[in-house]
This record gives C-alpha cells, sequence and structure tokens, in this order.
C-alpha cells in the first residue's frame, strides 16, 4: 500500500476559500464552485483517477461508459463530504437532516458501561459520523492519522467544537496503542477505521470484492485482547442534505480455544468486518474513498 502514506491531500489557501465561500455564500455555492475542482482531480490526478476507474470497472462491475463517467461523480461526492466536514465543525447554518439506523446499539454499549470500540472504514462521512456520536452518553476516542500537513491541521483544530469527542493520534511509535487501550480500561468508546494500514502492520489477506486485499488485523485485535463489544457504524451521504447513519448489533469476539488457534479465528473476525464494509460499498460505490491500488498485497 505504498500509494497511501496517512496524508490528505489540499492545500490551507484551498481549504481557506471554501470556507469563506460557505461562510459568506452558502453550501449551494460551495457545492456549485466544487464542480469545477471535481472535474480538475478527474483531468490532474491521473494516479487516484486509473484506481477510481478500476474500481468501479472491475471490482464493481459498471461498463466503461458508466465507470468513465463515475470518476467524476466519486470526484464531486467526496468534495461534498470534505465541505460537510467544515459545516459541521464550523457550526455553519445548515439545513442537513439525518436518519438514525441501529443508534439504539451505541446507547446499550454506554449503558452497559464497559467500553466498546467503534469499527468503521473510509467509507461515506466518517467527520460527520464522528459529530453524530455526540449524542452518546459516554466519552467517545476517535483514532485518526497525524500525517496531515501542520499548517492545515491546525487550521482545522481551531474550527472543531468543543464536545465530547477526544482525538488519539496514531504515530510513528505505538504510544496510540497504550492511549486506546488506556480509553477501553476506562470504559470508554474509541472509533477506529479497520480497512487501511500503514508499512509494517500486520495483516491479513481477504475477499474483498472479487479479490483478495490486505486487511489490518490490528483493530480486531483490541477487540479480542480487550474484551469489549464491537459495533461496525458508517455516515453515508444520501442526498445534499441527508444523511443515513448505521450501527450493527455489537458483538464480542473471544478466543474459543476449542475452535483452533487465536490468529485463524482473529482473521476470520477480520474477515467478517470486512463483509460489512463490502456490504455497504455495493450499495453506495461511489463513496469509497480509498482512492489508491487497495488489493495491492502488502
Amino acid at each position: 500500500m505504498a500509494e497511501w502514506t496517512g496524508k490528505s491531500k489540499g492545500s490551507l489557501l484551498g481549504y481557506k476559500i471554501f470556507v469563506f465561500v460557505l461562510k459568506s455564500f452558502g453550501v449551494s455555492s460551495a457545492y456549485f464552485i466544487l464542480r469545477f475542482v471535481a472535474g480538475y482531480f478527474c483531468l490532474f490526478s491521473f494516479k487516484s483517477t486509473q484506481q477510481v476507474y478500476k474500481f468501479l470497472r472491475y471490482r464493481i462491475g459498471f461498463n466503461n461508459f458508466r465507470a468513465i463517467t463515475g470518476i467524476y461523480k466519486s470526484y464531486f461526492v467526496f468534495g461534498k463530504c470534505l465541505l460537510d466536514r467544515f459545516i459541521v465543525m464550523a457550526h455553519i447554518p445548515n439545513t442537513f437532516t439525518y436518519t438514525f439506523e441501529g443508534e439504539e446499539h451505541l446507547h446499550s454499549i454506554a449503558a452497559a458501561g464497559e467500553g466498546g470500540i467503534l469499527l468503521s472504514a473510509h467509507v461515506g462521512n466518517w467527520e460527520v459520523a464522528g459529530h453524530l456520536l455526540t449524542r452518546i452518553k459516554a466519552k467517545v476516542n476517535v483514532v485518526m492519522m497525524d500525517a496531515e500537513h501542520q499548517k492545515i491541521k491546525s487550521y482545522l483544530e481551531s474550527m472543531k467544537e468543543r464536545s465530547k469527542l477526544n482525538v488519539i493520534a496514531i504515530k510513528d511509535d505505538i504510544s496510540h496503542i497504550y492511549e486506546i487501550s488506556a480509553a477501553l480500561e476506562r470504559k470508554e468508546l474509541v472509533c477506529i477505521h479497520g480497512d487501511r494500514y500503514l508499512k509494517g502492520n500486520k495483516t491479513v489477506m481477504v475477499d474483498f470484492l472479487g479479490q483478495e486485499a490486505p486487511f489490518p488485523i490490528g483493530p480486531m485485535s483490541l477487540v479480542f485482547s480487550m474484551k469489549v463489544p464491537v459495533t461496525y457504524v458508517f455516515a453515508i451521504k444520501e442526498s445534499n442534505k441527508h444523511y443515513h447513519f448505521y450501527a450493527t448489533e455489537p458483538k464480542k469476539f473471544l478466543i474459543d480455544p476449542s475452535k483452533g488457534n487465536a490468529r485463524a479465528q482473529l482473521n476470520e473476525a477480520v474477515k467478517e468486518y470486512a463483509k460489512a464494509v463490502e456490504n455497504k460499498v455495493k450499495e453506495y460505490p461511489y463513496q469509497w474513498f480509498n482512492y489508491f491500488d487497495f488489493w495491492a498485497k502488502a
């Protein structure tokens, strides 16, 4: 997965321009400008454009014309999700509406008082999902990459609301592992992505959309070692003004000596998670935001 470094594209100036448009002229104006930005990426971001085409053509099964036209739609939807991220973080006036499917599962985990892991993927809008988690009566920790360019990161941080969300940054060392474990020991909730890995992470090859892809075992290892329930969560943009939040019924994974070695059971748990992600990607193919060769072997 050499193509992915944990850094997001975009300049500080670009972010500031869009925030200015959002605050001064509203969401519709920002979405209009985004049409040209999406077109630019179609033409000049060759590597990611190539990967989007391969994904839509060979993994989703679109015909050639639909896959080509889908490249623009994928970039456009991704851009809108990024803008929505700014909107909810900066409290910019909006008319967003939400459907909550399975939110009761999160409330039940919080009420049980034993902590838990909310496992998601780069499908839909995770930043909006994090914003909606403030509805849960529990301390929520969000695990995120710490590889953003520092000026952009500082600007985004200055916009964040003060809430129950605590960010645990993934760094080059393993300090974030201790922070995650400490949060779970305090019976808090931890939100983490389970579909990307960095060089050196342990992975398992999983059949995903018709071809084997490497998935990290780290997030699911935490579920086993900490003996906490896990639920798969997604926030999908269904229209310009509406999001659909999903959460599956929580489940505990415990090592069962009668079912073989621990690594085999861990691998099976990762495959179950990957299947949940696959189902969501099939339903919303334009909201799969992994713009690199996801199927490249580790």
